[in-house]
């Protein structure tokens, strides 16, 4: 049996007689303190799944012909791609979006370059009438990590949606910002209402006004003309810039007059047309209207609303409570592998930072969600657990054994962690609640090797039978093999984890290398630390102490009686 675990006996004894064990506890411990601070955080896992929208524009055509002409071969076609698991399609009058998803760990660039090929492989056999399609890729970095409501009073959903713009156009040059969109509100639009007498009147179709639209907006390169021996450019255009030139664009000719467009159309400037209604409000539960200049206090029947600095408001009550306001939302989402603590944080420094330059007083902020400060919240959970669990151990063994026992299993906490979050950080995984749920899962194994070698180097020291440092090292001899063999039986037991297959698999995947990895790292922390620490702060019985024989204690005595049967 030694010559079988000849190896683990050197690794002990090299680290128990030389400065090894310092050198690995101060690398260790730095390094995971760097992973822990390094690493990304965030609420869900990486999961790729490639995933794209194909939406083909089909003009005048029914949701039935959209469907039998372009969805249904669509779908025929590109389910033919090598790795796609599913293909689906929705048609309606005009269009149709085909969605098409591979398999849960497919290359995501692969899998949208077969996507393309296929696609512009075929383009001879398109339906006729088709007038275009667009290829969206989708994933899960996609979905926003921090939304921010822009809302006020004095403002409205036009006004609103003006101040958001800006505010996304700063919000873009935030490091590791990905999509930015707004949500509600009202754009500015340019209207044209076209009146159908005064068409009629001069002889001119809707279709005739659109194409003198279309042809008028555009700037474009229209030759070159030589003279001087110089050559210039000669640009059609430019772009239609203002309302003003809308109204003065001329869209034909009657009895050899011009006709402009404000001659048959009604042109408005101004905000769109109503599609949704966002809106913010605050309930009995909030403790100040922002926006309003309304200060609640006390609740249900005994709410009291004033304005600090103004007349007492004069309607209802429970109405200026739960009064609403419009709102525009600024939705942010980041960059894939990027750490959503340092996105959130960015984002809500710059928009402090545009109060005033580009926010109004009058318009309120407020971080409706932020994905970024409760991923934080969790991992400064798992810290405070971990704190936790080594008041915890020092605190059971103290009372068991000694305190000294207790301080040195309690050292291979946090080192094993560090080990463990370091190797986290190599192979590529993020902190994430999965990462988080086997971190804390391994809080009660990973102290197991610990306890077993530093109870029997500390019954070894009470013997004083041997030299110090022999008796250590006689002592992990001991206990090895059920070290080693618990160990590989935790580790055996998480590894089919790792094939399982579809959704579940890369959702597991952090737990399936996050738990052997502890374990192993509790083991190298047992072998190597633990025996030198035990060097430094056990005390050695005192001389002339018998040995207790194992058959006398009450413990083997009870053991017996319940095993023996």
């Amino acid at each position: 049996m030694e010559r079988e675990h000849s190896f683990f006996p050197r690794i002990v004894q090299a680290f128990l007689q030389g400065n090894l064990a310092i050198l690995f506890l101060i690398i260790s411990l730095a390094a995971g303190a760097a992973a822990l601070w390094i690493t990304p955080r965030e609420e869900e896992p990486q999961i790729v799944v490639p995933l794209a929208d194909v939406m083909v524009s089909f003009p005048g055509g029914s949701a039935e012909e959209v469907e039998k002409l372009v969805a249904s071969r669509l779908e025929r076609l590109l389910y033919q791609i090598d790795g796609v698991e599913y293909v689906y399609s929705m048609s309606r009058p005009g269009m149709a979006v085909v969605t098409v998803r591979f398999y849960v760990g497919e290359d995501r660039e692969k899998s949208l370059i077969k996507l393309y090929n296929k696609i512009f492989q075929n383009i001879d056999r398109t339906t006729p009438g088709i007038a275009g399609w667009v290829v969206k890729p989708v994933e899960i970095d996609d979905v926003p990590i921090v939304t921010a409501a822009l809302y006020s009073s004095k403002y409205d959903e036009h006004q609103l949606y003006r101040v958001a713009e800006e505010v996304a156009a700063k919000l873009q040059h935030i490091p590791n910002s990905s999509r930015i969109t707004l949500h509600g509100g009202r754009p500015r639009v340019v209207q044209v209402q076209l009146d159908t007498e005064r068409l009629a009147g001069y002889g001119l179709a809707p279709m005739e006004i659109a194409g003198a639209l279309k042809v008028s907006n555009a700037q474009m390169e229209s030759g070159a003309f030589e003279q001087g021996n110089r050559e210039f450019k000669v640009e059609a255009g430019p772009f239609l810039r203002s309302a003003d030139e809308v109204r003065n664009l001329m869209v034909g000719q009657h009895q050899g007059r011009p006709i402009y467009l404000r001659d048959v159309a009604k042109i408005t400037d101004g905000p769109g047309e109503i599609t949704a209604y966002s809106r913010i409000g605050f309930g009995p539960g909030a403790t100040e209207i922002e926006g309003s200049g309304f200060r609640v206090q006390g609740s249900g029947r005994g709410i009291q609303v004033s304005r600090p600095g103004g007349p007492p408001p004069a309607a209802d009550l429970r109405s200026q409570v739960s009064a609403s306001f419009p709102a525009v939302t600024i939705a942010v989402a980041k960059k894939k592998g990027s750490n959503a603590v340092l996105v959130a944080r960015d984002v809500e420094r710059v928009l402090e930072e545009l109060r005033g330059p580009v926010i109004p007083d009058e318009v309120q902020t407020r971080i409706t969600r932020n994905y970024g400060e409760t991923a934080n919240e969790k991992v400064n959970g798992l810290v405070e657990g971990l704190v936790e669990a080594i008041i915890t151990v020092i605190a059971l063994i103290a009372l068991v054994m000694n305190f000294r026992v207790g301080l040195i299993v309690a050292t291979a906490v946090p080192i094993t962690y560090a080990l463990t979050l370091l190797a986290n950080y190599l192979l590529g995984f993020t902190i994430n609640r999965v990462t988080l749920f086997a971190l804390i899962l391994t809080l009660g194994l990973l102290v197991d090797d610990p306890i077993v070698g530093v109870e029997n180097i500390h019954r070894h020291l009470q013997l004083r039978k041997l030299p110090r440092l022999q008796a250590i090292g006689v002592a992990m001899n001991e206990v090895l093999p059920p070290i080693v063999i618990a160990t590989l039986a935790i580790v055996i037991a998480f590894i089919p984890m790792f094939f399982i297959t579809g959704m579940m698999g890369p959702y597991m995947r952090p737990m399936a290398v996050n738990v052997p990895l502890a374990m192993l790292s509790s083991m190298l922390v047992s072998l190597t630390i633990t025996p030198w620490i035990s060097n430094k702060l056990l005390k050695e019985g005192p001389a002339g102490h018998a040995e207790e024989r194992l058959e006398d204690t009450a413990i083997y005595r009870s053991y017996r009686r319940v095993l023996s049967p």
